[in-house]
């Protein structure tokens, strides 16, 4: 449970985040709080919008369409990975869901099956709309599954959720689909990633040991490479100013 940030607060985290923002309009002040309240929030939703075109795309999820008034969500992003600010605070996105999925994501737990639609989700979840048509054909460029994942991250890491607070509308609501063609599943465990990277196990460094043993014996020859990069700027910064450092070659 927690309040949501403020507009500033969302722009400053998704940034922090690394990712390419697009503010709209009005959108800090776009919402429908009119017609309920914005809070508390528990989550995150992702969405898939039915739609290609970025322009035309952004302008329904800003305007809604008839018999759905916008903003559709506060955050469109791309194939191109931006985030388009279209919104922000009660958006028309989540709809009604199951009150059972509600309690597992504030308990950050696994989800149950979603089987009802009783209870309103636009007061609880941060809702971003993803341009995919949704067919099961349209691909999902890597760039635009890592902006998922980094605006997800950036929403839990203020309000310190962890991964289970992130879930897909068809996990929200009995008979939704979206996101089509995107792993939760595997969303979620990037998430984790990024929110709590793995440190490492230390070296042990012996007398005639070379930086492509070392990266040999740690990771075999496939990633040797990029290991050795990482360990020629460890001893690097290890070095004095002017000390030398003889490494024979293998």
């Amino acid at each position: 449970m927690a309040t949501p940030m403020t507009p500033a607060r969302f722009v400053r985290a998704l940034k922090d985040e690394g990712l390419t923002v697009v503010e709209t309009g009005n959108w800090r002040t776009h919402n429908r709080n009119h017609m309920g309240p914005w809070g508390p929030v528990h989550g995150v939703m992702m969405h898939h919008t039915v739609t290609k075109g970025t322009d035309s795309t952004v302008r329904i999820c800003r305007d809604g369409y008839a018999g759905l008034p916008g903003p559709l969500c506060h955050g469109v992003i791309d194939k191109r990975g931006r985030v388009h600010l279209v919104g922000y605070g009660r958006a028309n996105h989540a709809g009604s869901g199951d009150d059972d999925v509600l309690r597992a994501v504030i308990a950050e737990k696994s989800l149950p099956p979603a089987n009802e639609a009783n209870t309103d989700g636009n007061r609880h979840f941060y809702g971003f709309e993803c341009i995919n048509l949704g067919d099961g054909k349209d691909p999902w460029p890597a760039v635009q599954v890592e902006a998922m994942e980094a605006a997800a991250a950036a929403v839990c890491r203020v309000h310190d959720w962890t991964p289970p607070s992130v879930i897909g509308h068809l996990e929200w609501q009995p008979g939704k689909i979206d996101p089509r063609g995107v792993s939760m599943g595997g969303l979620r465990r990037r998430i984790g990633l990024r929110l709590d990277p793995p440190t490492a196990p230390p070296y042990t460094v012996k007398r005639g040991d070379t930086l492509w043993s070392i990266a040999a014996d740690k990771l075999g020859d496939s990633q040797r490479w990029g290991e050795i990069s990482r360990l020629n700027q460890l001893v690097t910064s290890a070095l004095t100013p002017g000390q030398e450092l003889k490494i024979p070659k293998k």
